[in-house]
């Protein structure tokens, strides 16, 4: 064997192995990183995406049942719309993940590095209780004694997309201030 040939099986074992694809990514990221709060964020993730995916995927049945007969137009558009929303939601939660693990795959990453950007993760998911709290129709909202909780309900429907593109955009600029 030769010096060389010895030096890459060395720094190949070192290294995790590699992963393909997106469902390979969720176990490398979790083995790679050294940050517990990435590690519990990783779970969660996989968890909420099944769970959203689910969600819009049974969502989009009942859409395409009500409208099945009806033809093109406004109709084909809702149905696009319906799942751009849904990848809306599942990309900003899967990108953590992703990034982590190509970040350890390629160059080498750090303990900084994972944590803050699974904090900003998990601000992208409480974001999204707020924008649910938010655009809840008038007959689903509870009376509640929170001033907080009272202070999202007065706002408009529309104002519910603006937590998680604050988070998201903030979740961006950590990726890239850490890069």
């Amino acid at each position: 064997m030769t010096d060389a040939t010895a030096e890459q099986s060395v720094t190949d074992d070192d290294r995790p192995e590699p992963y393909s694809g997106l469902p390979g990514a969720f176990p490398y990221a979790f083995r790679a990183s050294d940050s517990l709060l990435f590690k519990a964020y990783v779970p969660v993730a996989l968890l909420l995406s099944a769970a959203i995916t689910l969600v819009f995927s049974f969502g989009l049945i009942t859409q395409l049942a009500e409208t099945g007969r009806v033809r093109g137009g406004t109709f084909t558009f809702s149905r696009s719309f319906f799942l751009f929303v849904g990848l809306l939601l599942v990309a900003p939660l899967l990108a953590p993940v992703l990034s982590v693990a190509r970040r350890h795959r390629r160059t080498v990453s750090s303990v900084s590095y994972d944590r803050a950007i699974a904090l900003a993760a998990f601000l992208f998911i409480g974001s999204i209780y707020l924008a649910l709290l938010t655009s809840a129709p008038a007959a689903l909202r509870e009376p509640t004694q929170s001033a907080v909780v009272g202070f999202f309900y007065s706002l408009s429907p529309i104002a519910g997309v603006v937590p998680p593109l604050l988070a998201t955009l903030l979740m961006y600029l950590t990726h890239r201030l850490l890069k």
